[in-house]
């Protein structure tokens, strides 16, 4: 199962947990270190809203037909 977990890591690469992580032996881990700004939420609602009106578009759906499974 995937989880996304918040921490900070600082420059000596140790990390601080934001919320309680429960972790039995190593696991495997992607990082992805964010800009130390705090109005990255605010880019991504801006780009959700502007890329919103394409994703609605019928001809959107049918570009990516193809990739639909049968169930």
């Amino acid at each position: 199962m995937l989880q996304t977990v918040e921490a900070l890591i600082d420059e000596q690469g140790h990390i601080q947990w934001l919320e309680k992580v429960s972790i039995k032996g190593y696991r495997r881990v992607l990082i992805t270190l964010l800009d130390d700004d705090e109005s990255q939420e605010e880019v991504l609602v801006a780009a959700e809203s502007a890329l919103k009106d394409d994703w609605l578009k019928d001809e959107e759906d049918e570009a990516w037909e193809h990739l639909k499974k049968e169930v």
